[in-house]
């Protein structure tokens, strides 16, 4: 059996970031913040993306510009986590109200996308 490298490592370099944010968080909440909202997942789908066809500049661009409007649904998670978290909420409280307003709010930037390229 062949192992698929060019799958595996990005899995592989997830897991070691969530061990390393295990490890860290009870040295440095500064480390633990920098760590969790280091730009992780998005270059390792670039990178899945443009091995899979490098020559699809366009497709890639395309792709960049996505993530570009997929991350003010997961600004809204953010914001509604906070507030929720000020308020006192649990952990599950606060991520079925986080999910629940990205979900709201991705359904809506779909739409307005759509609408927008006819």
């Amino acid at each position: 059996m062949q192992i698929d490298w060019q799958r595996v490592t990005p899995v592989l370099v997830s897991i070691g970031i969530i061990i390393l944010v295990a490890i860290v968080r009870t040295y440095s909440r500064a480390l633990t913040v920098i760590l969790a909202t280091m730009p992780i997942n998005i270059p390792l789908a670039m990178y899945i993306v443009s091995s899979g066809n490098p020559e699809d500049k366009e497709g890639f661009a395309d792709l960049v510009g996505g993530l570009i409007i997929g991350l003010i649904p997961t600004f809204f998670f953010l914001f509604i986590a906070y507030f929720a978290a000020r308020a006192g909420w649990g952990i599950w409280q606060i991520l079925i109200a986080g999910y629940a307003g990205w979900a709201i709010c991705l359904a809506i930037v779909l739409l307005v996308q759509r609408l927008i390229s006819g």
